[in-house]
């Protein structure tokens, strides 16, 4: 599983049937920074994801991918690679929140 932060959404008007009604939502991939570990920072890539959780532009959410991405209820038998799992709240390393939902 990945950290990642929504920045942005996609409609395909034109995909295989069995993708109708999904969600999806571009995400970036984060990290937590080196060597200082205080803050998040994005990778820089982006990815498209099925989001099953209700996620919206600029939440950090939990994602998933290769056939994992595939074990979730909503995604079984779907031609994806990466899904929205979770909406974070905080992420603490060593003691120290380096990300807080609330602000």
């Amino acid at each position: 599983m990945f950290v990642a932060k929504v920045i942005g959404s996609l409609v395909a008007t034109q995909k295989v049937d069995s993708m109708t009604g999904h969600k999806l939502l571009v995400v970036e991939p984060y990290q937590v920074d080196k060597p200082a570990q205080k803050s998040l920072t994005g990778t820089g890539r982006s990815l498209v994801a099925v989001d099953t959780v209700g996620a919206g532009e600029g939440e950090f959410v939990l994602i998933t991918q290769g056939s994992s991405a595939r074990l979730t209820p909503e995604t079984k038998n779907l031609p994806v690679d990466t899904v929205i799992v979770g909406i974070i709240d905080t992420v603490h390393v060593d003691q120290t929140c380096v990300y807080d939902k609330e602000g």
